[in-house]
């Protein structure tokens, strides 16, 4: 196990054990968040654990052209369900995904310390997020990290008070990313949700070569 100090290099994603954990320790510093993504690697940890990175094999991925969108949400698009805004209020975003309750989750990853850094990547342009609305309440949405010189968008979390309104987020966030040119977006990890949407599992060694 690889144990990070003052430097923000990280050692080589192939070394991560099956779980895909490859290092722990260092800090949430803009620098060291960049280089994390730029190289395929994230933390994710509960309150009462240091900070842990992972590059996870397989990885879960969605190409923007392969994104399924069901009778059902597109019934809910034409009738304009829900109103969309990107950007408008990160913070509700970040604080929503950290405190909602999951059925599989105990506490959140979300800490303070991350909310903090993420916010600030926000400012700097490189967290993005998606707002849903309805009667101008905030009932949805997602962040993540755009990494624009990769054409790649990282999916963070994303978080739902009303049905279907993270999902609707999202199409709406892919169909945005597409007319960027994007190539694919990250998913992490898997889920039966994201399954539905489009997106599957391809090889650690496949990503690495996206990111390149």
């Amino acid at each position: 196990m690889y144990i990070l100090n003052h430097s923000i290099d990280f050692p080589i994603v192939s070394d991560a054990n099956e779980d895909g954990l490859l290092a722990l320790g260092g800090d949430l510093s803009i620098p060291r968040l960049l280089n994390a993504y730029h190289n395929g690697i994230f933390p994710w940890y509960d309150e009462d654990q240091p900070i842990l990175w992972f590059s996870p094999d397989p990885r879960m991925v969605l190409f923007p052209g392969d994104l399924k969108i069901s009778k059902s949400m597109r019934q809910l698009f034409r009738k304009n369900r829900f109103e969309i805004t990107f950007n408008k209020d990160f913070k509700q975003v970040i604080d929503n995904c950290a405190s909602i309750s999951r059925s599989d989750q105990f506490g959140t990853w979300i800490t303070s310390d991350m909310q903090e850094a993420y916010i600030q990547l926000h400012k700097m342009g490189y967290a993005i997020s998606v707002e849903v609305w309805e009667n101008e309440v905030i009932v949805g949405g997602l962040y993540g990290i755009w990494l624009e010189n990769k054409k790649m968008f990282c999916g963070e979390s994303m978080f739902s008070k009303v049905s279907n309104a993270s999902k609707y987020g999202f199409i709406k966030l892919v169909e945005n990313l597409k007319e960027k040119g994007v190539k694919l977006i990250d998913c992490q990890v898997y889920t039966d949700h994201l399954a539905s949407l489009g997106a599957k599992e391809i090889s650690r060694d496949t990503f690495m070569e996206f990111l390149k």
